[in-house]
């Protein structure tokens, strides 16, 4: 699931945002820390900055500038200036779009999903953020141990994120148990084969939850497959 971070210090517009970046899929992020913004930008790890220019403290050109020292992402300008002139600084301070507000809650998201895309996309050597994993439908973030489909996303273990991270890898193959044991746990031998049941079944119940309840298969007598469903949903959302 991408993250969007919403540099935004009006409440009900940030909140508006939001709602909306949510209602289609993504996982938004409001800024809390105005004076602490790059420590919070270490946190967030987005995917799409969606970027402010009147800020308290500093001005989002500022911002803009530091955030560059730490990410290549794409940033988004939000600002009620129309001037051609701020629209330059915009950009030449290391912003890759502007939205004049007000706007259209359905262009802003347009724009998301063009940058999304351009940097992660169809447009770009990578189909999908170096930290996310895309499978059958499923995505699974390396960074938070999360698992999603469709609209949904639920945490997992550690544990349980490494089983699920090496069927995804081989979606469609089947993996035997033995092999599952060695590459997820350093001491294979000192670990009863029920503790692979045992988590193998708390991911078909966290997979029932994300409304995808026959991914996880069982090979009887051998061990687990990931299936690839025909209308597996693997794109950009």
């Amino acid at each position: 699931m991408y993250r969007i971070w919403i540099v935004e210090d009006e409440p009900k517009i940030a909140g508006a945002i939001a709602a909306h970046l949510e209602k289609y899929g993504y996982e938004p992020h409001i800024a809390r820390d105005f004076r602490n913004l790059k420590r919070e930008l270490a946190d967030v790890r987005p995917h799409v900055v969606l970027l402010d220019i009147r800020l308290p403290f500093y001005d989002g050109y500022y911002w803009c500038r530091q955030f560059r020292t730490e990410t290549n992402a794409p940033i988004i300008f939000i600002s009620a200036r129309s001037g051609e002139t701020d629209q330059v600084m915009a950009l030449d301070n290391g912003g890759d779009d502007y939205l004049v507000k007000p706007f259209s809650l359905d262009v802003m998201l347009a724009k998301v999903k063009s940058q999304i895309r351009r940097a992660y996309g169809s447009y770009s050597p990578a189909a999908a953020p170096p930290d996310i994993l895309v499978v059958a439908g499923l995505s699974l973030d390396r960074n938070r141990f999360d698992v999603s489909f469709r609209d949904r996303s639920v945490r997992l273990s550690k544990t349980e994120f490494l089983l699920l991270e090496e069927l995804a890898r081989n979606a469609g193959k089947p993996i035997d148990r033995v092999a599952l044991l060695e590459r997820i746990w350093d001491d294979a031998a000192s670990v009863d084969d029920n503790t692979l049941t045992v988590n193998i079944a708390r991911i078909r119940r966290k997979l029932e939850q994300l409304g995808a309840p026959h991914a996880l298969e069982t090979v009887r007598g051998f061990g687990y497959r990931l299936a690839i469903p025909a209308d597996a949903e693997a794109g950009v959302p």
